[in-house]
């Protein structure tokens, strides 16, 4: 009966502390810092690192024709296939969620398992990816390119 009790006390206690380590895991999150702060009840427009509808993003002068640049903390990447046409998808790759980690040669690249997507429209050019990155809403109003 001692046995039981003792074992019954040690499982209890373990049991209370895996839980409570895992609320702080799910409350603080990891490198990305938790949540990103996507919830529309913490993101208001103009935040910068919010991932914010209306947030300035970078200017048109940044990203290169036939180029673009990743956004990590907004999961965003945007591209300028040609002069002044400006184009946005996610930057989540749709093989296994990594985010996506360079762009070269008019590719999007995943450098997790070798994915690689047009910078024009994000349709898969090499797998392991079958689906293709998706369109994301931006303005570009001057100089400036926002999230819309």
């Amino acid at each position: 009966m001692t046995m039981g009790s003792t074992r019954r006390a040690v499982l209890a206690t373990g049991a209370a502390g895996t839980a409570a380590l895992l609320v702080g895991c799910g409350e603080y999150g990891g490198d990305d810092g938790g949540d990103g702060g996507d919830s529309p009840a913490e993101t208001s427009p103009g935040d910068a690192g919010t991932g914010g509808a209306g947030e300035e993003l970078t200017t048109t002068a940044d990203i290169p024709v036939g180029g673009g640049k990743i956004f990590k903390e907004e999961k965003v990447v945007v591209t300028q296939p040609a002069e002044g046409d400006f184009k946005a998808f996610s930057a989540v790759c749709t093989h296994q969620g990594c985010i996506v980690s360079g762009i070269a040669d008019e590719t999007i690249d995943c450098a997790c398992h070798g994915s690689k997507f047009k910078i024009t429209d994000g349709a898969v050019v090499q797998g392991p990816a079958t689906k293709p990155l998706p369109a994301e809403e931006i303005k570009v109003s001057g100089n400036s390119i926002r999230l819309a």
